[in-house]
């Protein structure tokens, strides 16, 4: 079989005469490597155009918003183009929208929408794997993962791919979800009543096993006659998750001929990545929150192009009418005031346009906030909570029931365990191993002071699940003091965060599982954080949170001393 030789982009005059290219979408531009040659296979009778989300998080109107993605999708077809419409995970949870209805309100917009496939990323399992499983039959679209298995019979749970077919042209979308999912969802939801391991998603036999079960499924897909294959993955580009990122499976794979990627917020218009066989693979990803949506744009010569839409404005009215309808079942919940902040409360580093995210590798008043929230209930001599577990900003002025919804959607209960200095010691190197990157299992503190110096290579060391195993060299957690006092790693301390961190095991953290609890998930986290700001700060969050960066409770020393 033919396939397509070198992926390549048009030059902007071929990309203005595109037929069916929206006014506002404008592929990313690059020079000609090849043309298509003459092939007996089933050709395209007109273009196609595949529309690509990923990491929407619940934001159902913000950016061009789900209404925008239905009115573009709408278009393109009005205008003559063959479409599909694709998802590249972590849709249901980010937001109330999902938290309140577990996930179903998002599947019904994405109905609704139109989407025609979507693989699973991490957090579509932040509800249980029976919910995913629920949502999965809820959908009117196949949800895709050729590495998502089970272990007992080592099928997969999904389809691991489905064709798509416009005039004879077999498109294959093969799902790709990231081999961390266990981790950076709840390890729980992942195994059996007696704590062992019951689903995989291919990484038993490290990195290497991961890429062999994807080619696999690409040379099944190019067996069926797929003409092209689109790997829908949910892994990232961050090299915190490496050997698992986008560029890797590229690397180390061939017969995929674009990657639409997601699971890193990172925005990748178009990324070129040589294959096992040297060929050029389209790499790509919009971002978060329908800031931007892709589009693969397939010519009926085979000619590929990637972009990004980042300023449609037009609405499907009957998409927009639904999404009202469901918000406004819940919105005198979400808008009742609990409480007040005279400062601005932030995640992301102060000016910083567009803006940088820091509480996954260093303090941030918001971190301190939630942090204190654990440790106040519970009364416990120190309290965690994960960097990924605090999702946005609570601006200025009033703080509504919904705003604390969206700081803490994963309905997280609070915990609290007797630990030894020695597991708070792990915990905070596992917390701090890839510092300056981003790690999401990040641990924002109270009751507690330290140093990560970061000149010190990590020497954390990790199982197939990537769960903390050990720390084999020297750490770079340092000058840790409790309550004023020098960590004793000894003494056994409270310590107080929430199960999806103590008691499950989530991002990573083993050390707690066998440790004795004094409180059991007592309070939802979201919860926790409302009774703090109204019973412990009466009502107002003051000036002594006003600092962005916190209250200098983790101190970054780059250079040795």
């Amino acid at each position: 079989m033919l396939r397509k030789l070198t992926v390549f982009l048009l030059v902007l005059l071929l990309v203005f005469s595109f037929a069916c290219k929206p006014k506002t979408a404008e592929p990313a531009v690059a020079e000609v490597t090849a043309t298509p040659e003459p092939t007996s296979e089933p050709a395209l009778d007109q273009d196609l155009a595949i529309l690509y989300t990923n990491d929407v998080h619940c934001a159902v109107d913000s950016g061009i918003g789900y209404a925008g993605v239905a009115a573009l999708k709408q278009q393109l077809l009005d205008d003559g183009c063959y479409v599909a419409l694709v998802d590249a995970g972590d849709a249901v949870q980010g937001d109330a929208i999902g938290t309140l209805s577990k996930g179903s309100y998002i599947i019904d917009i994405m109905n609704e929408v139109g989407y025609d496939v979507a693989t699973p990323g991490n957090h579509e399992f932040d509800y249980g794997m029976d919910r995913f499983l629920e949502l999965r039959d809820m959908a009117k679209f196949p949800y895709v993962s050729s590495n998502f298995s089970d272990l007992a019979t080592g099928e997969p749970v999904l389809e691991p791919y489905t064709m798509l077919t416009f005039n004879g042209v077999k498109v294959a979308f093969v799902g790709v979800s990231t081999p961390l999912t266990i981790s950076t969802s709840t390890p729980v939801f992942f195994q059996d009543a007696d704590g062992n391991y019951i689903y995989g998603f291919g990484q038993k036999d490290g990195a290497d096993g991961f890429y062999r079960i994807v080619q696999n499924v690409v040379d099944a897909a190019i067996a069926e006659g797929a003409t092209y294959v689109i790997a829908l993955a949910h892994l990232g580009i961050d090299a915190v998750t490496s050997p698992y990122t986008s560029s890797e499976l590229i690397e180390n794979t061939k017969g995929i001929d674009v990657v639409i990627d997601g699971h890193s917020h990172s925005t990748v218009e178009c990324e070129r990545v040589k294959n096992l066989d040297g060929e050029r693979v389209l790499l790509t990803q919009t971002g978060t929150k329908l800031n931007a949506v892709g589009m693969l744009y397939i010519t009926k010569d085979g000619s590929m192009s990637t972009g990004l839409v980042t300023d449609y404005t037009e609405k499907d009215a009957d998409v927009e009418a639904y999404i009202a309808l469901i918000q406004a079942q819940f919105e005198e919940l979400l808008n009742n005031v609990v409480a007040r902040s005279d400062v601005d409360l932030t995640i992301f580093e102060p000016g910083t346009d567009p803006a940088v995210r820091i509480v996954r590798n260093s303090e941030t008043n918001l971190g301190d906030l939630c942090a204190d929230a654990y440790r106040y209930i519970s009364g416990a001599d120190v309290a965690f909570v994960n960097g990924g577990g605090v999702r946005t900003d609570i601006a200025k002025g009033d703080i509504t029931y919904g705003g604390i919804i969206k700081v803490h959607p994963f309905g997280n209960e609070l915990c609290m365990v007797e630990a030894t200095g020695q597991e708070i010691l792990d915990a905070l190197e596992m917390g701090a191993r890839a510092t300056p990157e981003e790690n999401g299992g990040f641990l924002q503190v109270a009751g507690l002071t330290y140093e990560i110096h970061t000149y010190v290579p990590s020497s954390v060391t990790l199982d197939e699940n990537n769960m903390f195993v050990s720390v084999d060299g020297e750490y770079r957690v340092k000058n840790v003091m409790v309550g004023g006092e020098p960590l004793d790693l000894t003494k056994v301390y409270t310590l107080a965060s929430h199960n999806y961190l103590l008691k499950n095991a989530g991002d990573g953290y083993t050390m707690f599982q066998d440790n004795k609890y004094l409180l059991d998930s007592i309070m939802i986290d979201n919860q926790v954080l409302i009774n703090y700001i109204v019973d412990g700060l009466n009502g107002v969050v003051g000036a002594n949170y006003g600092d962005p960066h916190g209250q200098g409770r983790i101190v970054a020393v780059e250079t040795a001393p």
